[in-house]
């Protein structure tokens, strides 16, 4: 039997890298995936990938820094597919890049309200739905960088720690309706943002030298993650956070 064999799972960001080979393996393991992404056609192209596939998908546009958004996907969801079973709340952006006395106010408050309060609206409205079917596994993306600092990222670092936050918070809360709520911390991965040709080669081979394998992460391998933990696999695991990093946390 599949591993999420008759589940439906939300996937915020799947139009790309990790959250699209999440969307595109959970729909191989059984699911019927409902893709989310502000970004339409790259949104509509996964559904078409998974449905020539032989798998079920249905795309909704959303903004996940809109808790209207929020509240309209899992309502979607619902008048599609019946129920939610599986929520990943992985869409996030890099953000501004400087100094915190440098950092802009806007740039400060746009990777908060992306990156974590973008979380929090999305379990605000996934976990009271998961509590209507007496189950459920919520997976929320953090980074490394929700463990340790990163020097001109004062936004998307405290915002990831946050995630850790608010899942270890949220896991005691739902435990006893029998949802789970989980974060996953990947390290680098090669994506359309983080590659040779967007960051030039010496940044990117800095990068890799901060990892023990001495290469980036590939989106597949946090898919297996998070696959393992939104399936019944996972059962007894809630409140825990899992570095996926090559090693970058092992010193």
């Amino acid at each position: 039997m599949k591993k999420l064999e008759n589940k439906v799972a939300i996937i915020t960001g799947a139009g790309s890298g990790i959250g699209k080979e999440t969307a595109l393996l959970f729909a191989k393991e059984g699911a019927k995936v409902v893709v989310t992404d502000i970004n339409e056609s790259h949104g509509n192209a996964v559904v078409d990938e998974i449905k020539n596939n032989g798998g079920e998908a249905l795309f909704i546009k959303a903004d996940s820094s809109n808790p209207e958004d929020h509240k309209k996907l899992v309502e979607e969801t619902v008048k599609a597919f019946g129920k939610l079973d599986v929520a990943v709340n992985n869409a996030g952006i890099g953000g501004e890049s400087n100094k915190v006395g440098d950092m802009s106010v806007e740039g400060w408050k746009k990777v908060i309200d992306i990156n974590l309060s973008g979380v929090f609206y999305g379990v605000k409205y996934q976990a009271p739905e998961m509590v209507k079917n007496g189950s459920g596994s919520i997976i929320n993306i953090a980074s490394i960088l929700g463990q340790v600092g990163f020097a001109n990222s004062a936004g998307y670092v405290a915002a990831k720690h946050g995630v850790v936050g608010l899942t270890k918070s949220a896991a005691w809360e739902y435990a006893t309706d029998k949802v789970r709520v989980n974060a996953v911390g990947p390290g680098f991965i090669y994506t359309g943002l983080v590659n040779e040709e967007s960051m030039g080669k010496e940044a990117l081979n800095y990068l890799e030298t901060k990892h023990a394998f001495g290469r980036l992460g590939e989106a597949r391998e946090v898919a297996n993650l998070i696959l393992f933990l939104a399936s019944d696999d996972a059962s007894f695991i809630t409140g825990s956070y899992y570095p996926v990093d090559g090693g970058y946390l092992a010193v």
